[in-house]
């Protein structure tokens, strides 16, 4: 017997702000989708070393990339109809100043919460007056998750143990507490363990310890 299920069509769930659940759902899935994530380490002066200590800079999401299909040459209508539904997801929005948040699923096998980071839009069909009937939308898509989610599904380790961090170009002791404690009050416990009088004049490369937090 022919299974007569519809299939699960790709949706693009805004999240936030005027376009709060105006899905963006694929006339065709993509044949293919690609998910990468880098892990950004940043070496460390060797001195005399053949090879230098790495230092983790910081966590970054996932990148999703596909390519969408859009056909409207029997409908006789202007594809651009569809594809400026997904030009607008890369729109300022006018409530929450940026574009929006998303959530991009396809049936059970895949959900990722995030932002469009990249929109490319090929017309390839064209009627006798020019209007577009057929595109191809090449979008990139970039992992968005708030500390307070991410906190609740991979709670951080707490800082009850002293260790060693290089101060990286662009660091200040209240960055650093704030990625150390999760709170960014807490630099003068840094400054205080290092001997440190000024605060504004961090040398890159210079190794602070990091004192615990005890009870």
């Amino acid at each position: 017997m022919a299974d007569n299920k519809t299939p699960t069509k790709l949706t693009i769930h805004p999240l936030d702000g005027r376009l709060k659940d105006k899905m963006v759902i694929a006339d065709f899935n993509p044949k293919e989708y690609a998910v990468s994530k880098t892990v950004p380490w940043n070496p460390q002066a060797a001195g005399n070393f053949d090879a230098p200590e790495m230092q983790f800079t910081a966590g970054q999401g996932e990148q999703l990339k596909f390519d969408l299909f859009f056909d409207t040459y029997e409908k006789g209508t202007n594809v651009r109809d569809k594809t400026g539904k997904l030009r607008e997801l890369t729109l300022i929005d006018s409530e929450t100043h940026r574009p929006p948040l998303l959530k991009v699923t396809w049936g059970g096998g895949f959900s990722l919460q995030c932002v469009m980071e990249s929109l490319n839009i090929r017309y390839t069909m064209f009627t006798s007056d020019g209007t577009p009937v057929r595109a191809t939308c090449s979008v990139g898509f970039k992992e968005a998750r708030g500390f307070a989610e991410q906190e609740k599904t991979n709670p951080r380790a707490s800082p009850d143990h002293a260790k060693i961090r290089a101060i990286l170009r662009g660091d200040t002791l209240q960055s650093i507490a704030f990625e150390e404690y999760d709170d960014a009050a807490e630099w003068r416990r840094i400054a205080d363990a290092n001997g440190i009088d000024d605060p504004s004049i961090l040398e890159p490369g210079l190794r602070l310890l990091i004192p615990p937090i005890l009870n």
